[in-house]
C-alpha cells in the first residue's frame, strides 16, 4: 500500500447526499485493504455521517454543497474532514435530555478522542469551514466488528 492516500468527494447539501458520503468513506477504506466490518470502518461511519449531516443541516441553504476529504498516510494518521462554504462555526450545544438533535459534534469529539485522536475546525481561504478529526494510524483495531454507539456517545455493549 502507498505511504500517502487520499480520497474526496463533493456532494450537493441535500439529505440525500449523507448516505453517498457515507458509502464513500467506507468503500475508501476497503479500497485501502480496511473491512467493512472493521471497527475503524465503523468509527469513520459514523463521523462522516455525522459531519456531513451538520454540514446539511446547519449551512442554511448558505452551502450549496460539501467535500468529504479522506487523506490516510499509512505511518501516521487518518484525517477526515468535511468542508462546507457556509462561514458560521459550530456552537456547543446544551444537550437537553429532551432534545432529538444537537448530540453530533459530542459524538464525534468523543469518537477521536476514545481512539487517540482530535478534532478541529478551522476556516477555508474561500470564507467557510472544514471540521475534521484525525485519528492516530494504523488504528488500534481494523479487523474486529464495529462498535455500537448510543445516542449519548456511548458503546453499547
Amino acid at each position: 500500500m502507498a505511504d500517502h492516500l487520499e480520497a474526496s468527494i463533493t456532494l450537493p447539501s441535500d439529505p440525500a447526499s449523507v448516505s453517498v458520503a457515507r458509502a464513500h468513506a467506507v468503500g475508501t477504506l476497503a479500497e485501502w485493504g480496511v473491512p467493512e466490518d472493521a471497527e475503524v470502518s465503523g468509527t469513520v461511519r459514523l463521523i462522516v455521517s455525522e459531519l456531513a449531516t451538520n454540514a446539511v443541516q446547519h449551512t442554511l441553504g448558505r452551502s450549496p454543497t460539501f467535500t468529504v476529504d479522506l487523506v490516510l498516510d499509512r505511518d501516521d494518521r487518518l484525517c477526515i474532514g468535511v468542508t462546507d462554504s457556509h462561514p458560521g462555526f459550530p456552537k456547543r450545544l446544551p444537550a437537553a435530555v429532551q432534545q432529538d438533535n444537537g448530540r453530533g459534534l459530542v459524538i464525534i469529539r468523543w469518537l477521536a478522542v476514545e481512539c487517540g485522536g482530535r478534532m478541529r475546525v478551522r476556516p477555508t481561504r474561500e470564507g467557510g469551514k472544514t471540521v475534521s478529526v484525525v485519528l492516530p494510524w494504523p488504528a488500534p483495531s481494523t479487523t474486529g466488528p464495529a462498535a455500537v454507539v448510543d445516542g449519548a456517545g456511548r458503546r453499547e455493549p
